[in-house]
């Protein structure tokens, strides 16, 4: 073929590639409503031709023909007192023999009187060393019922002295039989008995726990939450041994059901939050529930700014603290973050290393974050605002400075910015996204290629490089990745007003934000509580107060019990014992018993 047929064709259109060997869209040449008539049409007949054969069978082969599953039947709501009937219910279920994750094991209990049964398990979600060891191995081997036993009691010698499990249920209704099935555990049917035997044998590969990996700290806990429900809510139960830690079990997802557990202290947690926060969560109506970050967007307040409403950790420690104070925790299955709400804006610039520190060190932390954030969200735009409409705001030897950096850039300060602003996600989302071996060295090599390149092109100027690097640390610096994803989106708000208006622009700006703020509300709790409104509570918002003299629960979720610890903690310090509501304090205590001792189980009584 010559270049000129090849180039014709590239301007030639083939008809054949018009033809579809196979669409999913309905043929709208048929019509509907002759389908269904014929459709009807021969499910009647295909009714009477089986009516006239089981009329013309004997009786044994009309009882066999009776008992075939059928998958168009509808499912019962009760189990049968037949064990073939439950076993045909299972697999329409099911869809076997179509389903291979589902597997049916038949037996027979009782070495004196056989007794027939069988056990329905999900393969890769049910331990089958369990199953074995527990299950099987009692039911085949070990058990001997007694051939005069009724049917009626059948159930109950096989649950309370055959089978060892430590979680063995009842149920006589299909959809909690599936629930549990489908969620790990293994069911057994019994013939004779109109109940079935649900036993736990969860056992899905897992990860084990393991350390941070977005919360790190140098002095405190280093575990994380993993993807298993229990064990997550066991890490926390590990830090609070106490009673009235409440746990609610509830399900959420028609098509796939995802387990949901709102975790809260009786006695401290608000009633009203509790009651708000299940009441969303069972509004929730979902085919399948994913993660705990899909939760937490159907049941936020109105989503109207860029500010998280709920704050999202893997640290167990964080929970721990927050619950004690009367926040509520949500873990969602198969997540390894937990919600913990409601939350306020200076909840999110906080984190758990700073209650392991002496005030000092952690009170410097908080100031050089609250500094990061204000730089990493203002910065960009200051720059712009300076060199575009206000250099006399600058010392003169700074000003000439900047104008010699930028003699030599062909671009507007605003599109130079916006470049690097850009650049700079780009390499941000490229190291995020390649293999973990190589994603620091991208990151690292890409950003010192790119700024050294652009700066001897005479793209950018060099202080605008370092303008964007310190902005990049800044955001860097932010603890929490969803704080920091709205940070760097009102970053590029401030830039386009900085270039329109300047620093008014910038100022009106800040105002805007700040009535947004003001305004937004997490669970019924405004997020710039409690400094606006303003509520009295322990000195721990911007600079933190030592431990000693934290004596209040936050005010502004309204817990139960306000208190937290007793106003004196430390008799042995004299600037405390000497004081007449110290040595008050004292007497008291000298005339009661002492309520502050620890009880058996490591819990201290308030």
């Amino acid at each position: 073929m010559s270049v000129w047929a090849k180039i014709g064709r590239l301007f030639t259109v083939d008809d054949s590639i018009m033809d579809e060997d196979f669409s999913l869209v309905p043929d709208e040449s048929a019509n509907d409503d002759e389908q269904r008539g014929e459709r009807n049409a021969a499910k009647v007949k295909r009714v009477k031709s089986k009516k006239r054969v089981l009329e013309k069978a004997p009786g044994k082969q009309r009882e066999e023909a009776e008992a075939e599953p059928s998958q168009n039947q509808p499912i019962p709501d009760e189990l049968s007192d037949r064990l073939q009937e439950n076993r045909d219910t299972v697999e329409t279920i099911f869809h076997l023999p179509k389903n291979a994750d589902v597997i049916i094991r038949d037996f027979v209990i009782s070495r004196t009187e056989p007794i027939k049964a069988f056990a329905v398990f999900l393969e890769g979600v049910s331990s089958k060393e369990t199953i074995n060891s527990f299950i099987l191995q009692p039911l085949m081997l070990l058990a001997d019922v007694p051939p005069d036993n009724e049917m009626k009691d059948r159930l109950k010698t096989v649950k309370e002295k055959l089978l060892p499990g430590n979680q063995v249920m009842e149920y006589d209704k299909w959809e909690e039989v599936k629930k549990n099935i489908l969620s790990g555990s293994t069911a057994v049917f019994i013939d004779g008995v109109e109940k079935a035997l649900i036993i736990e044998t969860k056992g899905w590969e897992q990860r084990g726990v393991g350390e941070t990996k977005t919360e790190t700290v140098v002095r405190g806990p280093h575990d994380a939450f993993t993807e298993n429900l229990r064990a997550n809510t066991g890490l926390v139960r590990a830090r609070l041994r106490t009673e009235k830690l409440i746990t609610e079990m509830m399900q959420v997802g028609q098509l796939a059901p995802t387990d949901v557990a709102v975790m809260y202290i009786d006695g401290i947690a608000n009633p009203k939050l509790v009651a708000e926060v299940k009441k969303r969560i069972k509004a929730v109506k979902v085919d399948f529930l994913q993660d705990s970050g899909t939760l937490e967007q159907f049941i936020e307040d109105q989503p109207v700014g860029l500010v998280p409403k709920m704050m999202a950790t893997e640290r167990p420690d964080r929970v721990a603290a927050s619950l004690s104070e009367g926040f509520i925790a949500v873990f969602v299955g198969q997540s390894p973050y937990v919600l913990i709400l409601p939350t306020m804006i200076w909840s999110l610039l906080h984190t758990a290393e700073d209650a392991f520190l002496r005030y000092p060190f952690g009170s410097l932390l908080r100031l050089i974050r609250f500094v990061s954030f204000g730089t990493a969200l203002l910065l960009p735009a200051f720059y712009i605002a300076i060199t575009n409409y206000h250099p006399e705001m600058i010392p003169t030897d700074l000003m000439l400075a900047i104008a010699a950096a930028r003699e030599r850039v062909p671009f507007p300060v605003v599109l130079e910015v916006l470049m690097m602003e850009l650049a700079l996600e780009l390499i941000r989302e490229a190291g995020i996204r390649i293999p973990n071996v190589i994603g620091p060295t991208i990151g690292i090599v890409g950003a010192l290629i790119l700024g050294q390149a652009a700066v001897q092109a005479g793209i950018i100027s060099p202080l605008l490089v370092i303008v964007v690097a310190v902005t990049a640390l800044s955001a860097f610096s932010l603890p929490n990745y969803s704080f920091s994803f709205a940070i760097r989106l009102l970053r590029f708000v401030f830039i386009f007003i900085a270039a329109i208006w300047g620093f008014y622009g910038i100022t009106l700006g800040i105002m805007g934000l700040l009535m947004n703020w003001a305004c937004m509300k997490s669970f019924g709790v405004p997020m710039l509580s409690p400094v606006a409104p303003f509520k009295p509570s322990s000195p721990d918002i911007v600079l933190r107060a030592p431990a000693f003299l934290q004596e209040k629960r936050p005010s502004a979720i309204r817990p139960m019990d306000t208190k937290r610890q007793r106003d004196f903690t430390r008799p042995w310090d004299p600037a405390v014992h000497d004081s007449e509501e110290a040595q008050e304090q004292s007497r008291k205590e000298q005339e009661e018993p002492d309520r502050d001792h620890v009880q058996q189980g490591g819990e201290q009584n308030d």
